[in-house]
């Protein structure tokens, strides 16, 4: 697999003088894709119906010539001020009831009948125009689905199309209150359209209806990708795909990538670490200028399963950013590991956002590979060094990794929905499980829910699905794996109800979960032989052989055959010791790695990173600070 580089372009944004230099700067540096168009609506439409596609031909025109391969976005993520004066009531509306303004971007409701019909009519256009374009050699539908808080809309066009999901999914309003069990607090309805959106209740409402809602939200951002997809291949044969956003967990990301060609994903390493990946001050002071160690690597494995085996970085951070709590600069050479750290686990492309930093609106504070001057930042001159090393290095593919592991975005609805404690949720627990499988220096695949073949791993974990099928509970059952459960798994049937007999009432596992109870932060349970639970702990009965146990001398993780279930939130140490106890039965050897200091296996490399900010040791040898090391395998 050829590995490339590119940049994100507003042509709109620059003297057209400029372009011709910016596109021979850009095939200099070793770029060979630039992304363009995704926000550029109102340029091509300044008022409705005045169609200015001229300058948008010249600019693929300029950057094609210049030996440079288009991805040409669609610009449905900004739609126009004059189409908020056509269709006033397309503005997402928030959990408050207030509608959201102009003045910003994804400033629209998902369900709106006449904005998405509006989109169909501008992507049409685009398509028609530049599917068979020798220059566009892919696609991105719209920008970043959910970031700022956009999946989930309260509008009255939400409510009207959430109760024709209702009916459709439910059949009789008997069948939906019996499922959701109505009957409490008189909660009964005789008809679907006297359902309401589940916000503004006096306390909270329904835990089914919230599910159900979420669930339906997150249809219609699917519903709302396909029909964009549907057109682009209607007139080009180029790969779609679309830019996922870092923890955006609000819709089902494999259910639109099943409409896509090649996942992508935005990386943005040291502004997530503030803001996303739930770590400590102190550890967020030790990777402030290099990023979580783990963070970027989770969301490329994910992005690999979402991708069915395509995906690429369509942004990647190139210096500080604007949106954080706290923007520092990245430690030099930090913008090429994040690179080869993404070839690592498969990436066809990294490309970096932006081209040259923006002296003007919101992202002016947003470093480019550009300085506002047209001078050289860091980014390029990193981005020509991995250029040049790419030209020498070996091609090389993520083959299947030894651990799998579950990722459920239903169930991060469900832990949303009922957290049960503060701070408690579904990515975060599936996060802490990496990060002790990397640390262990494991190479780890993301797998689907839908997955039921999991032959070729020696482990799968599937921590906190709150709703699990059964056919899925049999298929780990039978699994040649070892499977490791987590806190919550089978909690709830597919209507968010305690199902009975209690869980997780997995075949070959004699093990109920009693009660539950949700912990202090200054509440931790220790273990014996090291380790905490905190935050939610689970009491066991059964006869399932214990693995760890409180101090207390109460099981906190048991095993039977195949199937390991821990029974409660456990903390890094905790998981490190479940995994190598679990390793050694199936005769994995574990690495006992630096702090900041990660692996990753190629089929011909074993490509090693040092997110640490001096230089550290590993079995393959020295690493530098920031540094990247290959290992022959």
């Amino acid at each position: 697999m050829k590995r490339t580089l590119g940049t994100c372009y507003y042509p709109e944004h620059w003297p057209e003088e400029i372009w011709e230099a910016d596109a021979r700067r850009m095939k200099d540096t070793g770029l060979t894709w630039v992304r363009i168009g995704e926000f550029a609506w109102s340029r091509l439409e300044p008022t409705q119906g005045d169609l200015k596609f001229d300058w948008l031909d010249r600019a693929i025109e300029t950057l094609g010539q210049a030996g440079l391969k288009v991805v040409l976005g669609t610009p449905t993520a900004t739609p126009p001020r004059w189409m908020i004066d056509k269709h006033p009531d397309m503005l997402a509306v928030d959990a408050d009831g207030n509608p959201r303004k102009f003045g910003s971007r994804r400033h629209y409701c998902f369900s709106h009948e006449g904005y998405k019909a509006e989109s169909d009519r501008i992507v049409k256009l685009t398509a028609e125009r530049y599917g068979k374009n020798p220059y566009v050699a892919a696609w991105q539908t719209d920008n970043e689905y959910g970031c700022h808080d956009t999946t989930i809309s309260y509008s009255d066009a939400a409510h009207t199309a959430f109760c024709l999901w209702l009916e459709k999914r439910y059949g009789t309003i008997e069948a939906l209150n019996r499922s959701w069990g109505n009957v409490f607090w008189s909660m009964d309805y005789n008809s679907f359209d006297e359902i309401d959106l589940p916000n503004l209740t006096v306390t909270e409402p329904n835990p089914s209806h919230t599910l159900a809602f979420r669930r339906f939200s997150s249809d219609q951002v699917a519903v709302f990708n396909k029909r964009q997809v549907d057109i682009i291949r209607a007139y080009s044969d180029a790969p779609v795909s679309h830019n996922y956003m870092g923890r955006i967990t609000d819709f089902d990301h494999f259910k639109v990538g099943d409409d896509l060609d090649i996942a992508t994903w935005d990386s943005y390493p040291l502004g997530f670490l503030e803001d996303r990946v739930g770590a400590s001050a102190e550890h967020q002071k030790t990777y402030a200028r290099q990023g979580d160690p783990d963070f970027q690597a989770f969301h490329h494995d994910l992005y690999r399963s979402v991708g069915k085996g395509r995906w690429w970085v369509m942004e990647q951070q190139p210096g500080p950013v604007n949106w954080a709590p706290y923007n520092p600069a990245p430690l030099s050479g930090m913008m090429r590991l994040w690179a080869w750290e993404a070839y690592a686990h498969g990436a066809e492309a990294v490309c970096y956002f932006r081209w040259r930093q923006a002296p003007f609106a919101q992202e002016q504070m947003h470093a480019g590979m550009l300085r506002p001057d047209n001078a050289d930042a860091p980014a390029l001159i990193e981005a020509r060094q991995v250029a040049d090393e790419l030209r020498d290095a070996p091609e090389v593919s993520a083959p299947r990794a030894p651990v799998a592991l579950i990722f459920d975005y239903d169930a991060d609805f469900a832990w949303a929905t009922q957290p049960h404690g503060a701070g408690l949720s579904y990515f975060q627990l599936v996060f802490d499980a990496y990060k002790a499988l990397r640390k262990l220096g494991f190479s780890v695949d993301i797998l689907r829910p839908g997955t039921r073949d999991f032959s070729g791993y020696k482990i799968v974990a599937a921590p906190g699905m709150i709703y699990m099928p059964n056919d899925l509970k049999n298929a780990l059952a039978e699994a040649e794996a070892e499977v490791v459960l987590g806190p919550r798994t089978a909690a709830r049937n597919a209507d968010m109800v305690i199902p009975v007999p209690l869980p997780p009432d997995m075949p070959g596992l004699d093990v109920t979960v009693s009660r539950v109870e949700s912990l202090r932060s200054d509440m931790p349970l220790p273990l014996k032989g090291g380790g905490t639970i905190t935050g939610y702990r689970e009491e066991l009965e059964g006869s399932a052989e214990t693995l760890l146990e409180l101090e207390d001398g109460q099981a906190a993780a048991v095993s039977s055959g195949n199937l390991t279930y821990v029974g409660g939130w456990g903390d890094d140490i905790t998981w490190m010791r479940v995994f190598s106890q679990i390793s050694n039965r199936v005769g994995l050897s574990t690495l006992d790695l630096q702090d900041g200091v990660r692996c990753r296996d190629t089929d011909a490399l074993r490509i090693w990173t040092n997110y640490g900010a001096t230089p550290a040791e590993t079995p393959a040898g020295r690493i530098e600070a920031a540094g990247v090391l290959f290992e022959k395998i």
